[in-house]
C-alpha cells in the first residue's frame, strides 16, 4: 500500500504558528511520526507541502499519475476556499481524508465550510497531528474494504 501525505500553507510553519492552536510540535516532527508508523505497518509514504493552491493540484494530479493508493490532505486555508482541490481529487478519485489539526468548528465561521470535503471519503479534525495517523487508518481499513 502507498499513500500521500499533502499539506497546505503555513503547515511548514507547525511549532512556530499560533503554538495555541496547532501545538510545539514542528512539520519534521508529523512527518517523523507519520513515516515511524507507515514503516510498522509496511505503507510506502510520500510527503508533499506547498503554500500554493495550483501546486496542490499538481501534486494529486501526480499522486494519479503514480498510482497512489491514498492521499491524506490537510488543505489548510484552501479547504474553505478551493474549488480546484475539489476538482482534481473528484478528477482523479483517489481516496483522500480530510485533515485538519484544530477544530475548525470551534474557530472563525469562515473555517466551518470545506469546499474539499465532497471529494473525500473522511474528515478527522481537532486531534493534533495524532489526526493524520486516524486518517492513515482510515484509508487503510477502506483500500482494504475495495
Amino acid at each position: 500500500m502507498n499513500l500521500m501525505v499533502i499539506n497546505g500553507p503555513n503547515i511548514n510553519m507547525l511549532g512556530i504558528r499560533e503554538p495555541a492552536i496547532y501545538g510545539t510540535e514542528t512539520y519534521q516532527d508529523l512527518q517523523d511520526m507519520i513515516k515511524v508508523y507507515c514503516d510498522e505497518k509496511g505503507i510506502a509514504v510520500d510527503f508533499y507541502q506547498s503554500n500554493s493552491e495550483g501546486d496542490l493540484v499538481s501534486a494529486i494530479q501526480n499522486a494519479w499519475r503514480a498510482q497512489v493508493g491514498g492521499i491524506v490532505l490537510n488543505a489548510a486555508a484552501y479547504t474553505h476556499t478551493s474549488i480546484a482541490i475539489l476538482d482534481a481529487l473528484k478528477a482523479t478519485a483517489i481516496p483522500a481524508v480530510e485533515v485538519h489539526i484544530s477544530n475548525v468548528k470551534e474557530r472563525e465561521e469562515f473555517r466551518h465550510i470545506s469546499r474539499i470535503k465532497e471529494g473525500c471519503i473522511a474528515t478527522v479534525e481537532g486531534k493534533g497531528l495524532p489526526g493524520y495517523i486516524e486518517a492513515i487508518d482510515i484509508l487503510c481499513a477502506y483500500l482494504q474494504e475495495k
